[in-house]
């Protein structure tokens, strides 16, 4: 049997069995209106990107599956490499789709060192595949929407306060309602752990509690604390220490007055003031930002300042934009010191969960305003002639070919969203010109060729 015969047998037998096996729902695939939508939504946040003088990279898909486990990875969340047909010499398990953009970014930056500019200014526009159990605006091949700076020994401060503030000209500008940009630095917590006697182990595991404190709730959390080995008495300290939810001065001041003797404590706090500083010189309105000592983000990655924004009206949506200070970018490469601060916005989830929610409206189902009708197949060579004049002049337009009757080719325009139709018979034809279809107000009128971009604009 040919191939393509199998292929036909095959996909027959998927439809007569009923089977929505077709098109995994882990693996997203949107209608073209969604599309559309989505592709506006990454033209605003690359547009941002570069207003701020990041610079595209683009790595490859895939990496080495050693390297993907060695940064932190489950095992179990990674998609390896491999041929239907085997293949010697081939090793299915050496190479993986990568989970995230970072690590990729780790091995680009060792591998490139000599011939970047430091700081490494990035941003990267990807799509990234992990494994992981679906669930409502989870998937499994998703894009993640990146940007990095990465110092080369050293990176200043500046960089974690500039951060916050393309996050706000992103989400301001995408217009998704109210939203709050939590920032935090994890030597506070640290060296708050640490003065109360808690062990490097135990400090772990508090962090790990307190990052789901607001998923699991209270109580939760202090049984999870207290099965660590954690006193009563400090559990009772971590929870009211991470929960304190004041404005920003007062919460300054507040940790600015604790007698907490701890260098790492100290430091973090310093660290936050400065940044928290910086913000307002950016231009941040102050009721888009809080100070929240309960966000940790990841239990070993970043170091140092630390984001997590979320929608003021929808919090069950959960982080929309994260990321934060690492001390040193490529560990795993060589022995180079290279801090790096970012952020990263899962877009595939976000924009599951905005269109879910209804935050965000599909449009047209094209990206073209103009759909150019066929009324007569003899006068094809004056419909072709129509669209390129107006392609010429910048305005997308489709060309209808089938033959339909008029009012069909109208409700088709109507449906998918055209702005205008052009319609012309051979009265149009002989005074040299075409009828203009508003398909919003209904308006209809005669335009010469000569005027008709001028018309439609």
């Amino acid at each position: 049997m040919k191939p393509t015969k199998i292929v036909n047998s095959v996909f027959s037998n998927f439809l007569l069995n009923g089977k929505d096996v077709l098109q995994c729902k882990c693996f997203p695939e949107w209608l073209p209106e969604e599309r559309i939508l989505e592709q506006k939504i990454l033209d605003i946040i690359r547009d941002n990107f570069e207003k701020y003088g990041f610079s595209p990279i683009e790595t490859s898909a895939v990496e080495k599956t050693a390297m993907l486990i060695a940064k932190g990875s489950n095992d179990r969340e990674i998609y390896t490499l491999g041929r239907l047909s085997n293949y010697s010499g081939d090793n299915d398990q050496n190479l993986a789709l990568h989970f995230d953009l970072t690590v990729p970014l780790a091995r680009y930056v060792a591998q490139n060192y000599s011939l970047l500019n430091f700081p490494f200014r990035r941003y990267q526009i990807q799509k990234v595949w992990r494994g992981e159990r679906p669930q409502s605006g989870r998937y499994r091949e998703f894009y993640q929407c990146d940007i990095d700076v990465v110092g080369d020994k050293d990176l200043p401060l500046l960089v974690d306060a500039e951060m916050p503030s393309v996050i706000y000209q992103i989400f301001k500008q995408m217009n998704i309602g109210k939203f709050m940009i939590g920032v935090n630095n994890r030597k506070i917590l640290q060296g708050y752990f640490s003065f109360y006697g808690l062990t490097n182990h135990c400090i772990n595991e508090a962090m790990h509690a307190i990052d789901k404190l607001e998923k699991v709730g209270v109580d939760k959390t202090r049984e999870t604390m207290a099965e660590k080995g954690i006193g009563a008495d400090i559990i009772d300290g971590i929870i009211n220490f991470a929960g304190i939810n004041k404005p920003i001065n007062e919460i300054m001041e507040y940790l600015r007055s604790c007698k907490i003797d701890n260098e790492l404590f100290l430091q973090g706090v310093d660290e936050l003031e400065q940044v928290i500083g910086h913000m307002a010189t950016l231009g941040i309105p102050q009721d888009s930002y809080k100070v929240n000592l309960g966000i940790v983000r990841g239990l070993d990655y970043y170091t140092g300042t630390i984001y997590e924004t979320t929608l003021v009206d929808y919090p069950e949506i959960g982080s929309i934009c994260s990321g934060g200070r690492y001390d040193n970018l490529t560990s795993f490469f060589g022995d180079k010191k290279m801090p790096g601060v970012g952020i990263s916005i899962g877009l595939t989830r976000l924009f599951s969960q905005l269109l879910k929610t209804g935050i965000l409206k599909t449009g047209p189902a094209t990206v073209a305003p103009v759909l150019v009708t066929s009324m007569d197949k003899s006068l094809m060579s004056y419909y072709f002639k129509i669209a390129t004049l107006l392609r010429n002049s910048g305005i997308k337009t489709e060309v209808f070919f089938d033959s339909k009757r008029i009012g069909d080719q109208l409700k088709y325009a109507s449906k998918k969203g055209f702005k205008f139709a052009i319609i012309a018979g051979n009265d149009e034809v002989n005074n040299d010109g075409v009828q203009v279809k508003n398909l919003e107000t209904g308006e209809q009128r005669f335009s010469g060729l000569d005027d008709i971009c001028a018309e439609v604009r």
